[in-house]
């Protein structure tokens, strides 16, 4: 195998929705800080494939960053890198969060007509896993969500729920994980622009 290098890009600031779930619903983000997007363009590589998930403020995002001077094609859209399913909880406010025992497991139990964290990181393995395949010897540059880039880091380091859980993954930041014939090498996480 050829090394596939992975540059995780998560979407710019969602504005407005003060402190309630969004998850995977189709909200537009703010594309407005013009010197973030600069830097972030003049870090990312030429020619590579670009990967987004179907939401909307991915795709803003990608727009931003080539209006910024990146040169992105057109872009692959992957559902399986898209942001937890919150099901019943989107649109609540984290503190209102029904008392489930939700909180006593957070990365396996699921909320309500949603999926665990524990579920999304599978399937954002295999999407990645899918991809890699796919792109052999490529940059994917891949704008996608917190929880996407948490399970992309826990694949390469082979974390666990609740130790992906744990990182921070600020908008616009970009974290780079490289698939190699020896395996997962992580060279950058959670950098700002």
């Amino acid at each position: 195998m050829t090394t596939v290098r992975w540059w995780l890009v998560r979407h710019a600031p969602v504005r407005g929705w003060d402190g309630r779930i969004y998850g995977c619903l189709d909200v537009p983000c703010d594309t407005g800080d013009a010197a973030a997007f600069a830097s972030l363009a003049a870090r990312l590589p030429t020619d590579p494939v670009l990967v987004e998930s179907h939401l909307s403020r991915c795709r803003q995002t990608a727009a931003a960053l080539a209006e910024a001077g990146a040169r992105l094609p057109a872009p692959i859209v992957a559902p399986d890198l898209a942001e937890q399913n919150f099901g019943d909880w989107h649109n609540l406010p984290w503190t209102g969060i029904p008392d489930t025992g939700f909180w006593d497991a957070p990365t396996t139990n699921a909320p309500p007509g949603g999926e665990s964290f524990a579920d999304m990181l599978q399937r954002v393995r295999r999407g990645i896993e899918r991809l890699s395949s796919d792109h052999r010897g490529r940059d994917i540059v891949a704008v996608v969500h917190a929880g996407t880039v948490r399970g992309a880091l826990a694949l390469a380091l082979d974390l666990s729920p609740p130790a992906a859980l744990r990182m921070a993954v600020d908008n616009l930041s970009l974290s780079r994980i490289d698939l190699t014939e020896r395996g997962w090498r992580v060279v950058t996480v959670n950098a700002r622009p």
